[in-house]
């Protein structure tokens, strides 16, 4: 069954979520319709960018994922349609696709679809649609666009690597309050080569052990661990990390390295 998944900062108040899986569900009825979130704030592309990044690859190859993250119809707005790891992407060009992508693309396409005039004000329900809709159906890119190689590129803040320590900040907190920073497991490792580490965060807190699930603390406490997006995450055990820790999204965090190795 043909898959779209929808990740959209339209929310659950309005009628916009509705119209746009209506406008999906008449262009084609057969297709299997997945809400990954609504609840992106408005415009924020690197908040989008991480949750799908980090799902995507759960879906079968040919899945069509609609990115609906500032649409909003504009002379300057381009709209692409993107192959990436056997996977489609439908979007606005506003760098978003740079931040999911860790490689070159297998394929970028500039949509040339013609708007439809009574949905000037909503191209998401209108040109994207279209696209998503001919990708699930097996629609080859090059039907649908121009061919592009070139794509918004977007930045996201990369910690500051030292001999001895590591300062990072924190990108996303999820709807248990953990919070995840922008260090990876792969880059945590190769600095602490086996060293003791100390975690510092607000308040004067600190963490100095990781942890390999959220209940190995005593529920209340605190800990680290990497979680499935494999990004260090700070936690309490049946707790609301960021509030009880007074965390918030781009807040620093500092990992200090001794020179004791780990036994």
């Amino acid at each position: 069954m043909a898959i779209i998944t929808l990740t959209t900062d339209l929310g659950y108040k309005d009628f916009y979520q509705a119209a746009l899986k209506g406008s999906i569900l008449s262009t084609l009825p057969s297709v299997n319709i997945i809400d990954i979130t609504h609840e992106i704030e408005a415009f924020n592309i690197s908040k989008a960018a991480f949750l799908l990044k980090n799902c995507y690859h759960y879906f079968p190859k040919n899945t069509v994922h609609l990115i609906g993250i500032d649409t909003v119809y504009s002379a300057s707005n381009k709209y692409l349609a993107v192959k990436y790891r056997d996977h489609f992407f439908v979007g606005s060009d506003n760098g978003i696709f740079s931040l999911i992508f860790e490689e070159t693309p297998q394929e970028v396409v500039e949509l040339n679809i013609l708007q439809d005039l009574k949905f000037l004000h909503f191209p998401l329900a209108d040109i994207f649609v279209k696209a998503a809709c001919h990708l699930a159906s097996g629609g080859s890119l090059k039907e649908i666009g121009v061919s592009t190689f070139e794509i918004e590129e977007k930045m996201n803040f990369h910690p500051v690597i030292e001999k001895d320590s590591i300062k990072g900040s924190v990108i996303f907190i999820d709807s248990f309050e953990n919070v995840i920073t922008n260090i990876t497991k792969d880059l945590f490792n190769k600095v602490q080569a086996g060293r003791n580490f100390e975690l510092h965060f607000k308040r004067g807190e600190s963490i100095s052990q990781l942890s390999w699930h959220y209940d190995e603390v005593t529920e209340g406490d605190k800990l680290c661990l990497f979680g499935i997006s494999d990004h260090l995450e700070i936690a309490i055990n049946k707790g609301n990390a960021s509030g009880l820790l007074g965390l918030k999204a781009n807040d620093t965090i500092l990992i200090e390295f001794s020179n004791d190795k780990n036994p």
